[in-house]
């Protein structure tokens, strides 16, 4: 039976689907679903049960999953065998908090005022690339320009940029002077700079939100309260005020969309969970309370501890690139992360996978699996919160986080078992998204 290597697989996938657009006269016609069949050693279809399945064969017809067969019963003939049977199969990952088109580096406040939106666009190709190749077929970008994070979603989405799937927040919800405005620069500066969507009181949180769906937001993200690496020394507590919170949450409820939070301080953490909030990003100094308030709610934590391992180095190392007023927050936040999931995880709140990448480097989002594990969570629990756990918490469930007929045929593997060592996912062999190879190491 001939076989493709993956290389030549990767080419063939991508060649074919390319020339089959095109009629002999020239003219565009839709191509019949191509045939791919995955030949699977060792197979994490569904990791809510943990069963790792031997010797599968993945049927995929054009960008889905239609049937999992038993045995190694690929069949060249009817179209493309790809061989992982020395392999650990499993869905493509999901990181539930990134920021595509920027990366914080020592000319990361330059950047703000010399890169345009269609600057930024253009980087976020750059990354959006490098995330898909290390295994991440879908994110969720929570806090860019409006036109720069839009059109490289749907840029991805049209297939005509390589990416994840993006689900997008487009500029974050914030008061006026807080984390996601525009601060430290000349007063002239912020005011050209500042967005639409920072608001002032109940009413004007409310237009906010509504803004924000208009431009195209699939999710609404609030920062409601101080965040490290705004250049301001407001601290990490509450900003939006009781009343303010209500508004967004009701008024985004009421358009179709939920709401997740910037949240550090644990008086902003249970204000935003009061008000009906759907998830916490970061989550520093939460308390009992606080685990009250997720599991009565049902609500989601993306603890994002590469973040807070990313900026504890950075600020107490001998490059530090952060302003004093963010050197501060971060040697004060940092550090306390860890502990902080450790304690939501013994307490039974959800966890979802987020890391925040673009604070860190992207390309480097496998990193946080090895410190969810230290934070007490196991490999399985570690890669649930990045494909079922985060695909749930995304409402993306009928779409991502599993390998079953019917499903996008988004797929990873790795050469090593995850687990047993969890940072196997950190050297990442394939990926395939929607059908389409786009790594076979």
């Amino acid at each position: 039976m001939k076989r493709f290597g993956l290389a030549a697989v990767a080419w063939a996938v991508l060649a074919t689907g390319a020339a089959a657009q095109q009629s002999p006269a020239g003219a565009r016609v839709s191509p019949a679903p191509t045939t791919t069949f995955v030949e699977a050693g060792r197979l994490l279809a569904d990791p809510s049960n943990g069963v790792v399945q031997r010797g599968k064969t993945l049927v995929i017809r054009g960008n889905q999953v239609v049937e999992v067969r038993d045995g190694f019963v690929g069949d060249p003939t009817q179209g493309q065998v790809i061989d992982l049977r020395t392999a650990f199969v499993l869905p493509g990952l999901i990181d539930s908090h990134v920021h595509l088109t920027g990366q914080q580096n020592p000319n990361s406040r330059l950047e703000e005022v010399t890169l345009s939106d269609a600057d930024q666009a253009m980087v976020g190709a750059r990354y959006a690339r490098r995330t898909l190749m290390a295994g991440f077929t879908t994110v969720a970008d929570l806090g860019a320009s409006n036109q720069a994070i839009f059109a490289l979603r749907n840029a991805v989405k049209a297939g005509d940029v390589p990416g994840p799937r993006i689900i997008a927040s487009g500029s974050s919800v914030s008061i006026h002077g807080g984390h996601g405005d525009i601060n430290g620069y000349r007063d002239d500066v912020m005011h050209l700079l500042s967005s639409e969507s920072i608001c002032s009181g109940p009413e004007d949180c409310m237009r906010a939100v509504r803004a924000q769906v208009r431009a195209g937001a699939d999710i609404i993200k609030i920062t409601a309260t101080g965040g490290v690496l705004s250049n301001t020394a407001a601290g990490l507590g509450q900003q939006f005020s009781d009343p303010e919170l209500t508004a967004i949450v009701d008024s985004a409820h009421r358009m179709g969309r939920q709401v997740t939070a910037h949240a550090h301080g644990v008086d902003g953490i249970n204000a935003f969970l009061r008000a009906g909030g759907d998830s916490i990003e970061h989550g520093t100094y939460l308390d009992d309370q606080s685990i009250r308030l997720f599991k009565t709610n049902g609500a989601w934590l993306v603890p994002t501890l590469l973040a807070g391992d990313f900026v504890a180095r950075i600020a107490s190392g001998p490059n530090n690139f952060f302003t004093p007023a963010q050197t501060a927050k971060a040697l004060e936040a940092g550090p306390k992360m860890l502990d902080m999931a450790r304690r939501a995880h013994d307490g039974g709140v959800k966890i979802a996978f987020g890391t925040d990448s673009g604070v860190s480097a992207h390309g480097d989002n496998a990193q946080e699996f090895a410190l969810l594990v230290r934070a007490g969570l196991t490999p399985l629990e570690a890669i649930q919160a990045a494909t079922v756990g985060a695909a749930d918490h995304l409402r993306i469930a009928n779409e991502a986080g599993k390998i079953a007929p019917g499903m996008p045929a988004d797929i990873v593997a790795v050469s090593g078992d995850p687990l047993t060592d969890v940072t196997e996912l950190e050297r990442m062999k394939f990926v395939m998204k929607g059908g389409v190879v786009y790594r076979a190491d």
